[in-house]
C-alpha cells in the first residue's frame, strides 16, 4: 500500500511539474509576444520620428531660401522705376525734374521697406548706446550737455521688427 501511495504521490508531483512547465512555456510565449509587440511599436515610432525630423529640416531649408521672396516682389517695382528714370534722364535737361523723380523713387522704396518692418534709428542728440551704435570717432562736444551723446550720424542704423540689423555709425562728443 505504501508503495501505491508513493507511486500515486510521485505521479501527482510529476503532473504538477508538467502543469507548471506548460504554464511557464505559456508565460514565456506571452512575454515574447508582448516584447515583439513593443519592439514593433518602438520601431514604428522611431521611423515616424525620423520622417518628421527630415520633413521639418526640409521645410526649414525651404523657408530660409524663400524668406526674402515677398520683400523682393515689393522691391522689383522700385527697380523698374529706377530703370525708367535712367532712360528718361538721358532726354531731360531740367535738373529739378530729375531731382523730383529721384525723391519719388526714394519715397516709394522707403515706404516699401517700412511696410516690411524696417525702421531707421534716430540717434542725434541721444546718449551713446553700444547696443545700437558704433562709434567711429570722438570730437570735442560743442556744449557740456552733449558729452557722451551722439553729435553726428555717418551711417543710419536700422531695426527690423525691433532687432538691430545695422548699427548706426556715429560721432560722439567728449
Amino acid at each position: 500500500m505504501m508503495s501505491k501511495k508513493k507511486n500515486k504521490a510521485k505521479e501527482e508531483s510529476e503532473k504538477e511539474i508538467n502543469v507548471d512547465t506548460s504554464k511557464e512555456t505559456s508565460n514565456e510565449t506571452t512575454i515574447k509576444e508582448i516584447n515583439l509587440d513593443f519592439k514593433d511599436k518602438y520601431i514604428r515610432l522611431y521611423s515616424e520620428f525620423e520622417n518628421y525630423r527630415k520633413r521639418t529640416a526640409r521645410e526649414k531649408i525651404d523657408i530660409i531660401t524663400n524668406a526674402s521672396e515677398n520683400v523682393l516682389k515689393e522691391i522689383i517695382p522700385v527697380l523698374d522705376d529706377f530703370e525708367r528714370a535712367i532712360t528718361n534722364n538721358e532726354k531731360v535737361e531740367d535738373l529739378s525734374i530729375i531731382k523730383e523723380g529721384f525723391e519719388l523713387i526714394h519715397n516709394k522704396m522707403y515706404k516699401t521697406l517700412t511696410n516690411q518692418g524696417l525702421k531707421p534709428m534716430d540717434s542725434i542728440g541721444k546718449s551713446f548706446d553700444p547696443d545700437i551704435h558704433e562709434a567711429i570717432t570722438k570730437i570735442p562736444a560743442p556744449k557740456n550737455k552733449m558729452k557722451g551723446k551722439v553729435i553726428d550720424v555717418i551711417e543710419k542704423g536700422y531695426t527690423l521688427n525691433e532687432k538691430v540689423i545695422r548699427f548706426a555709425k556715429v560721432v560722439i562728443g567728449e
